[in-house]
């Protein structure tokens, strides 16, 4: 009988082919910097990439990732020198510990940008001091991604008291800023910008004509639940009064709220309204019955319901302090004023849960924005590269 020969093995080419949809399911969990680097590896990838769909998937990631620890960028609100180079810096919101630098691309005439707002990674900056009077210089910018976009010429046009808000309109996937005009105890003049149609447009309030919305000079407009929120001033029964308005970024309407009912008790000295945890916060700096200077800050629990005002935290100071920011995670970063000559002013970082202190390395006021690395403005009309 002949003997079989022993058959070779089969040799099977291994498949290390990765599934289109996985791939991509890998890419919208990696940084913005490596996803930027993965464009150039093929056409598809390059189209999957810049789509509003992946955009927005890397987006989410990214925000549920680390919900403990987030990001602010801080500028200088004036500039240090004649020829300083506009710098925004990144650090961690609960320490203010530098992460890395920013240069801005573009140039204001003043040399002085206001970080008006930050949503989704996305910028809006104005040139600081022709928001009193009127000029138009406002871009959006995502540094992470390195592009930028000035926005056209406004409805109104040269208008003098300006306040602007940015927001991020959920419901449309989409980016609005507002811009307010109002000089003294008048009807407001508002125009709305919308990212997708690249267009601005009138807005007409439809509450009492006599309001004056006040300026948020260091801190942006806080953005809360698709609602944007200003102090303003209204006058009534001859009585002038501090309230709050609220913008519906999908509506378009505004909305009073009322302060809480324990804020007015003593002379207040200084006030702001912030972001903490997705809740409104108001701050108010004044002074308690030993005549100590104190921030409180209360919480606004449930939206429009002047009840759930809670008041959180009591924070004690020894001279006159300003709040520059209030960040999301419960900083509380301050300017106190100091008593002894040519000393200036000392900012000071204070977590308001252990009222423990640190030193931001900030040397001077500063706007302050939340912020996160993202994707959006990878693409679009007038948007440019650097």
């Amino acid at each position: 009988m002949k003997e079989l020969c022993p058959q070779p093995p089969i040799l099977r080419r291994r498949n290390n082919h990765i599934p289109y949809d996985i791939a991509l399911n890998i890419l919208a969990k990696l940084p913005v910097k490596s996803v930027i680097r993965f464009r150039c590896v093929c056409k598809s990838w390059d189209s999957s990439i810049t789509t509003p769909y992946f955009i927005s998937t890397h987006l989410n990631h990214n925000n549920n990732k680390d919900r403990d620890n987030g990001y602010v960028i801080h500028k200088p609100s004036s500039p240090p020198t004649p020829f300083y180079s506009p710098v925004c810096t990144v650090a961690f919101d609960h320490t203010f510990d530098r992460i890395y630098e920013v240069r801005i691309p573009f140039d204001f005439s003043s040399n002085c940008a206001q970080i008006v707002g930050s949503c989704n990674g996305l910028l809006c900056l104005a040139d600081f001091r022709s928001l009193s009077t009127g000029d138009n210089d406002i871009y959006l910018w995502n540094p992470s991604i390195r592009k930028f976009k000035k926005l056209p010429d406004t409805c109104l046009g040269k208008v003098s008291f300006v306040t602007l808000g940015f927001a991020y309109h959920s419901e449309n996937n989409d980016y609005k800023v507002v811009r307010i005009s109002c000089r003294s105890l008048s009807t407001p003049k508002i125009e709305v910008y919308t990212l997708s149609s690249d267009s601005w447009r009138r807005v007409e309030i439809s509450l009492t004509a006599n309001l004056m919305f006040r300026k948020n000079f260091y801190s942006p407009v806080p953005l809360i639940s698709g609602s944007l929120y200003w102090f303003a001033y209204t006058k009534e029964e001859n009585c002038r009064r501090v309230i709050i308005m609220a913008f519906d970024v999908n509506s378009e309407k505004f909305k009073k709220l009322a302060l809480p009912d324990d804020c007015f008790h003593g002379r207040s000295l200084h006030r702001c309204l912030a972001l903490f945890k997705g809740k409104l916060a108001f701050l108010k700096c004044g002074r308690n019955e030993q005549r100590d200077f104190q921030f409180s800050i209360w919480v606004m629990r449930e939206y429009g319901v002047v009840e759930s005002w809670d008041k959180l935290f009591v924070v004690p100071f020894q001279r006159v302090a300003y709040c520059i920011a209030f960040t999301e995670y419960g900083s509380l970063l301050a300017r106190c004023v100091t008593r002894v000559k040519n000393q200036g002013s000392k900012f000071v970082l204070i977590d308001t849960e252990t009222l423990h202190e640190k030193d931001p390395g900030i040397q001077c006021t500063s706007f302050v924005a939340n912020f996160i690395e993202s994707l959006v403005l990878i693409d679009g009309a007038n948007v440019e590269a650097y």
